[in-house]
């Protein structure tokens, strides 16, 4: 039987004007639109389709994909406010995910970006989004590990710095002190699990911590020594900003490492930047 708010693998019924009938594996059907059919698509033929409703309330499939489907977390943009219901947020479909009301923790705007998960309503069958995220996180002990690479979701600021949603089942906090900017709601990262505490809440950071990032990234800065000539326009007294954006760590971090290739006697600093020695000796 097709899910609705999931991708689904279909049958194609018949081939009619208005598109094709899917079959939805309980003894029904399911509009596939023509302007979303494959130019190679028969019947008897399957496809993959995300399945919802559309603003009749009507099953319809579809072949475009959305931002996120049912029991994802996601930032999406409010795409316009209803005095009478709740927002709508813009999520990939011609028709935009309603966020009631009673899921909004406080007054939206036109614009502004809020984080959600999406969820089917029992009483209605329709798609909505909400604001309460806490409720659909996972409640078992977090299992992580020191050091384990994570995907994480910013979902709002904090005092001490950042809430982000981990693997679309935890939370944890990045903090202020390990971050070279202000971020984003809604931002998407790569991140590090600094510790995990036996109340199970978990500390994060944007790059690994510790002596064990040093020689990794040694390696890269050796990399792009050798890529640019010998020489890199970046040393202890860049800005934080422009040392993630080019290797994706701290500025902490990255002084680390070139103390280490200093003290090894590979690099030196010269005019705002560093050089290989071994490139100066060939000269």
């Amino acid at each position: 039987m097709a899910i609705i708010g999931k991708w689904n693998k279909l049958r194609v019924l018949r081939d009619t004007s208005p598109g094709m009938y899917l079959d939805d594996g309980h003894g029904g059907d399911i509009l596939l639109p023509g302007k979303y059919i494959p130019r190679d698509l028969r019947e008897g033929d399957d496809i993959d389709v995300f399945v919802y409703l559309d603003s009749e309330d009507r099953l319809v499939a579809t072949t475009e994909k959305p931002f996120a489907t049912v029991g994802e977390f996601a930032a999406l943009r409010v795409a316009g406010i209803n005095r009478n219901i709740g927002a709508f947020l813009e999520w990939g479909l011609p028709k935009d995910l309603l966020l009631p009301f009673r899921e909004q923790l406080g007054p939206l705007r036109e614009g502004q970006t809020v984080v959600v998960y999406i969820y089917q309503d029992i009483q209605s069958s329709r798609l909505v989004g909400t604001m309460r995220l806490k409720k659909h996180l996972s409640q078992t002990p977090p299992p992580y590990t020191q050091g384990q690479a994570v995907n994480l979701l910013v979902t709002n600021p904090t005092p001490l710095g950042y809430s982000a949603i981990i693997e679309n089942q935890y939370t944890g906090l990045l903090f202020n002190d390990h971050l070279s900017g202000p971020l984003k709601v809604g931002q998407k990262l790569k991140g590090f699990i600094q510790s995990v505490r036996p109340d199970g809440k978990v500390d994060l950071r944007l790059d690994e911590s510790g002596y064990q990032k040093v020689m990794p990234l040694r390696d890269l800065i050796l990399l792009a020594l050798k890529r640019n000539r010998g020489r890199l326009e970046l040393d202890d007294k860049t800005p934080p900003e422009d040392i993630r954006e080019r290797f994706g760590v701290s500025k902490k971090t990255f002084k680390q490492a070139l103390g280490a290739l200093y003290k090894e006697r590979i690099i030196i600093f010269e005019n705002q930047g560093i050089r290989l020695l071994d490139q100066d000796s060939k000269k």
